[in-house]
């Protein structure tokens, strides 16, 4: 997945933001990992008690707030943290679509865009291989031109399915 859950309109910032405007936690709290509740709960608490210190003490406890948050939660998935990223970052045409299918509990508008790319990406490295597969015999280069299209087919074919099977989270 496009690392989007470090960017400051991502899932993770936008559950902070619901936590600090309820004042309840519990909003971020599946974004990290039950190891890490009780920290999260700790920084929640300094920053409830840093905001009433004035408008620019609040910005500051805020941010510190979302990077500890968003640290926490890309530790929790093995990845390691490098700083929030702004908002409005473009991460293609998927993110965006399956978030609002998640919206409406309906994910055929992401199955088709999906199906539709892989069908046009996967005929496009076959149509490749197959244009290249009758070379003569004694052009070398010409067979490992076919040769790594064969495999760039097979093995991308391989990798997608392998992925789409796979039982890791994200």
């Amino acid at each position: 997945m496009a690392p989007h859950c470090d960017t400051l309109d991502g899932p993770v910032v936008t559950a902070c933001k619901k936590a600090l405007d309820a004042m309840n936690v519990n909003y971020v709290l599946p974004f990290v990992p039950k190891n890490a509740e009780e920290k999260l709960n700790r920084y929640f608490k300094k920053t409830l008690k840093a905001r009433k210190l004035g408008e620019d003490a609040a910005e500051v406890a805020d941010l510190w707030f979302f990077e500890n948050a968003v640290r926490l939660h890309r530790e929790g998935e093995g990845a390691s943290y490098t700083g929030l990223k702004p908002a409005g970052l473009d991460w293609g045409p998927v993110v965006h679509r399956a978030e609002k299918d998640i919206e409406k509990e309906d994910p055929e508008d992401t199955i088709n865009f999906l199906k539709s790319v892989l069908e046009k990406e996967t005929r496009k490295k076959f149509d490749t291989a197959i244009s290249l597969k009758n070379y003569d015999l004694n052009d070398v280069d010409a067979a490992r031109k076919y040769t790594e299209a064969m495999l760039h087919f097979v093995l991308s074919s391989h990798h997608t399915y392998k992925y789409i099977i796979s039982s890791k989270k994200h």
